[in-house]
């Protein structure tokens, strides 16, 4: 995955910026599925899913070193994000079953 060939700063940073965009929008569509999810299980302990986390991260890990990418770096992107998911994830849960 090649970035487009910039001849100027400012090209480079609106390049940026239009990546940043995507990134974010990428990020509430996960967190759209995450509350989805959230109904189609039955107890909080459920929907914290140590195991599955740990696959998502091994997953992006590996991801990360295919494309040359720091798998530290996205190991703590998704930790990050996976911990406030979860939390949504758990209020949309007593939310649904009227907890």
């Amino acid at each position: 995955m090649k970035a487009d060939r910039c001849t100027t700063l400012d090209e480079a940073r609106k390049k940026i910026d239009e990546v940043d965009e995507e990134i974010v929008r990428l990020i509430a569509k996960r967190n759209d599925y995450i509350k989805q999810i959230a109904h189609f299980k039955t107890s909080v302990e459920e929907v914290k899913a140590e195991d599955r986390i740990n696959d998502v991260i091994s997953r992006v890990r590996q991801q990360a070193i295919e494309l040359d990418l720091n798998p530290n770096l996205i190991n703590d992107l998704y930790v990050r994000m996976i911990d406030g998911m979860v939390e949504s994830e758990i209020a949309e849960f007593r939310n649904a079953k009227g907890m």
